[in-house]
């Protein structure tokens, strides 16, 4: 296995990052690729999803179309598509024999009757919004004139239709009809979908395997990020669930476990040492310190600034990356075309400032709970890190530490004061801030309720041009940190750990592992 250097284009430009790839014999089939996961997954609908929960949902069900490596789109189950003049009608032609796990053909009708699905059920899709023209973009109807071609038509063109589409974290992929049971509800640990990977066995709490699917047909575009040919050369992918941090690299060195995604970077030298091989790049997973502006004490704008004044972002990121990352406050990440120095904007590092704010405010000691938990090493260590600093600035900060069940149920209320948090990779700063700003009334998971805000976040979704959407970018930063919602730390580089046996794996800005294109030399 050997390094190699990917060129990536982020969003509209180009950004160069290095990765590496295990890749040095030829392909062949068999085994079983053991793959670390910290926490169980949640379901098979796509709705009640985690980071986890979507990673494993992507290798049995398949997008339209994905993110490629260099954040361009290209095709997954759609093989190609046409746009319009107008920018509003975007035809696509379904992949000439896909099928589903259980021998039906996958159609136009398939995709549509997703899509109606998911659209009738708004209220637990949180990705609603994102095409029923609340943030903009509205897609007025889905339909399939023939058993191969879907055609979506939008209100009015919009920039982020396709990225939208491939969003990650939307799940809007096709699924069987055969999922849901004659009233359409969703059948529980269904998972009949077209992807390489059949859906083998869910014993919850300890695996999630999955099996070959040996009648997929790929694509001729080579596989690239989520895009492109998606092939599947061992017999099984098993979603091994160790919770421990420890005890997942011990797996790793004891051969228990071929692949431990999320490796920590302190630990480098020494897996290197034992033949581990260690690839890493530039990472889109935002690390940030979610604050409650609703709660008494953190909904006054100088209690937040205070707050922010006591953190050292590049000493957190720097000591959490072993040096690989940076501090960053913004929802623009280093990694993207858009991106200089004008994002990391923010209220600079100085505790007297935290201290005068303080005494400004009247602060009396109350304590701030930073919630917490320790499925996630790097959010448990932060919090720490954040206390300290809180502490040595003059604030009374405690640690609230939960089950990472029950903190991610807390996010989605916003039953919480501070919380460490990270957001799996958006591979474009829209989409991060279509997440972040919002109306809290309505959605308790939105972080910030700004007029202007959300103003400026619809308007870098209509536009195309590269100079104007930085423009736009760079007017909603400058409000985040006059209004500090949010406190932004660093994003992860993506350190993934393989053993020496597992050739063709490779970590990519998505942060996603992918268990297709990968096998084994023993």
């Amino acid at each position: 296995m050997f390094p190699r250097t990917l060129i990536l284009a982020a969003a509209l430009g180009a950004a160069a990052l290095a990765a590496t790839t295990a890749n040095a014999s030829e392909p062949k089939q068999g085994g079983t690729l053991v793959i670390r996961m910290n926490a169980d997954i949640r379901a098979t609908d796509g709705v009640n999803r985690d980071s986890n929960t979507d990673t494993v949902l992507h290798h049995i069900f398949e997008t339209l179309v994905g993110y490629r490596d260099d954040l361009t789109i290209g095709p997954v189950l759609a093989e190609s598509w046409e746009i319009s003049e107008d920018g509003r009608t975007y035809t696509f032609k379904i992949r000439e024999g896909a099928t589903f796990h259980d021998g039906d053909p996958v159609t136009a009708a398939d995709v549509k009757w997703n899509w109606d699905r998911r659209m009738a059920m708004a209220e637990e899709w949180r990705c609603a919004d994102y095409f029923n023209g609340a943030q903009g973009l509205e897609v007025t109807s889905v339909e399939a004139p023939d058993d191969e071609t879907v055609v979506y038509t939008l209100k009015d063109p919009n920039a982020l239709f396709l990225t939208q589409l491939a969003n990650i974290q939307c799940n809007n992929w096709v699924a069987s009809p055969k999922n849901a049971d004659a009233d359409g509800n969703w059948i529980p640990d269904s998972a009949i979908g077209s992807g390489p990977f059949t859906l083998k066995e869910w014993r919850k709490g300890e695996y999630v395997a999955l099996g070959r699917y040996d009648n997929y047909v790929p694509l001729e575009e080579p596989s690239s990020g989520y895009a492109g040919a998606r092939i599947p050369y061992v017999d099984e992918a098993r979603f091994l669930i160790i919770p421990d941090t420890a005890a997942a690299e011990a797996a790793l060195y004891g051969g228990e476990i071929d692949v431990l995604p999320g490796f920590e970077a302190q630990r480098i030298a020494e897996a290197e040492g034992r033949g581990i091989e260690v690839l890493h790049t530039d990472g889109l997973s935002w690390t940030p310190i979610l604050i409650q502006t609703n709660d008494d004490l953190m909904s006054d704008v100088r209690m937040r600034k205070a707050v922010a004044h006591a953190i050292d972002l590049d000493q957190i990121a720097k000591t959490r990356s072993d040096g690989l990352a940076s501090g960053n406050p913004s929802a623009v990440a280093q990694a993207s075309a858009f991106f200089d120095e004008d994002f990391l904007k923010w209220p600079e590092y100085d505790p007297a400032k935290t201290r005068a704010l303080l005494e400004e405010v009247g602060y009396n000691n109350e304590p701030l709970k930073i919630q917490t938990n320790t499925k996630y090493q790097g959010m448990y260590d932060n919090s720490v890190l954040l206390q300290a600093m809180l502490a040595a600035a003059g604030i009374n900060a405690e640690l609230e530490v939960l089950d990472w069940p029950a903190q991610l149920d807390n996010y989605l209320a916003g039953k919480f004061q501070l919380q460490s948090f990270g957001y799996s990779a958006r591979l474009d700063p829209s989409l991060m801030y279509g997440v972040l700003i919002g109306d809290k009334e309505k959605d308790p998971w939105r972080q910030w309720s700004n007029d202007e805000a959300y103003d400026l976040y619809l308007r870098s979704t209509t536009t195309s041009d590269f100079e104007e959407r930085k423009a736009l970018l760079k007017q909603i930063h400058a409000l985040m940190a006059e209004d500090v919602p949010i406190l932004g730390i660093y994003y992860e580089p993506v350190i993934d750990a393989v053993t020496s046996n597992v050739e063709g794996y490779a970590a990519w800005p998505g942060d996603k592992t992918r268990a297709w294109g990968v096998w084994l030399t023993e």
